[in-house]
């Protein structure tokens, strides 16, 4: 049961994340907002895995090319994905966004059975269904009409990503022989360094003034940076211990919080004609626990 507590915190976390990156998006360009995922992310993952060590010491692990080829596949993905969905904040409203880019489920499961020898139960594909069409219910804050074709493909291009970020993440995680908070902890300092470390070296290089305007806004970029890498930490140690369309599914529920901070929060409307998409939300979740 230990995954479905770290899946419910990352995504309480993550849509906060997602909260201050829909602000900052109004200031500073898709890649400025992007670092700032990032950016004070490091620090953050370098002292809870020396934390973890001063704890509980273990061995250090060794790390194969294999491992590498995970890591650098899924820091770029990330870099991708998170782009992608800050450019959905910028078509739409922030829970259209937050809510399409959720489409990441059905693809991990898909991907997950096809290439990563991953098997799901009957009840367990059955949540995942049922969780993709309630997304996309959500997600239609006007009718499903109102979804442009551009906003779909965008929408299921950054949940392809974000699918693939979080499948090469357990593969590199399954590769160190360690305990799962320490081989999650691993993973996540050495791809958020080396997102930083790109994304950094990139905007100094091509476009300072990007760099200049998120320094501007000291407040967004903490606050991006913490709720992130907290919600990392227990994303990545759930996926650790469990397969990620169950934990992307169960994931899922990040709707609500989303949908809570978009009407309340930052004072969006979200229009939902009746309670059914909330509804196969909690039903998909339910599947994915007993499945």
């Amino acid at each position: 049961m230990t995954w479905i507590f770290l899946t419910l915190f990352a995504v309480f976390m993550q849509a906060w994340r997602n909260a201050f990156q829909s602000l900052l998006a109004k200031e500073v360009k898709t890649l400025g907002v992007t670092l700032a995922r990032f950016i004070w992310a490091g620090p953050i993952a370098a002292l809870y895995l020396w934390l973890l060590y001063a704890i509980e010491p273990t061995e250090i692990p060794t790390f194969t090319a294999r491992y590498y080829w995970y890591v650098v596949g899924a820091a770029s993905v990330q870099i991708l994905a998170t782009s992608l969905m800050v450019k959905l904040f910028k078509m739409n409203n922030f829970a259209v966004g937050a809510g399409l880019a959720k489409s990441e489920a059905l693809v991990a499961a898909v991907l997950a059975t096809l290439f990563f020898g991953t098997t799901l139960s009957l009840l367990g594909w059955l949540g995942v269904l049922i969780g993709g069409l309630a997304v996309f219910i959500l997600s239609a804050a006007k009718g499903y009409r109102s979804l442009s074709i551009a906003t779909v493909v965008m929408g299921l291009a950054c949940g392809t990503a974000f699918a693939l970020t979080a499948l090469w993440v357990r593969e590199a995680s399954l590769l160190l022989d360690l305990p799962f908070p320490y081989r999650a902890a691993w993973v996540l300092l050495m791809i958020i360094s080396l997102q930083t470390l790109v994304l950094l070296t990139f905007l100094i290089l091509v476009d300072p003034s990007t760099l200049k305007a998120l320094w501007q806004q000291p407040k967004l970029t903490l606050l991006i940076s913490v709720s992130s890498c907290l919600g990392s930490i227990s994303l990545f140690s759930a996926m650790s211990i469990q397969n990620v369309p169950y934990v992307k599914t169960l994931g899922q529920v990040e709707i609500f919080f989303t949908i809570l901070i978009s009407t309340y929060w930052l004072k969006q409307k979200v229009k939902i004609k009746d309670a059914f998409g909330f509804v196969l939300i909690a039903i998909a979740a339910l599947l994915v626990i007993w499945g």
